[in-house]
């Protein structure tokens, strides 16, 4: 269950990110909400998950869930790029959650 808390605390951070990004942009009252409640649940799970994964893993898989995710919105949102080099590093960040999740 504490795994299961993390990938979603990873998944909804990007919906802050993505709040965050809007407010730069032109902040309404749905854009600060998305921004304020993404975070509010990521953090909330990570909270949860820390109960079972130590802090070290359990940040790394974290921040490492919520980059690769925020570039692959970006890629397919806002029109970032999308370089082989972006990519092989995003696989990279990848591979490294799946081993600290074979270790743990």
């Amino acid at each position: 269950m504490s795994w299961i808390c993390l990938v979603l605390a990873g998944l909804t951070e990007v919906a802050g990110v993505v709040g965050l990004k809007k407010v730069s942009e032109k902040g309404s009252w749905f854009t600060y909400l998305l921004m304020i409640g993404g975070f509010l649940v990521s953090l909330t799970l990570l909270r949860v998950s820390l109960e079972a994964i130590p802090l070290s893993i359990a940040y790394a898989v974290w921040t490492g869930i919520g980059t690769t995710v925020a570039a692959v919105v970006g890629i397919l949102f806002f029109h970032e790029s999308k370089s082989p080099g972006r990519i092989l590093c995003m696989l990279g960040i990848i591979a490294c959650i799946i081993g600290l999740r074979w270790i743990a």
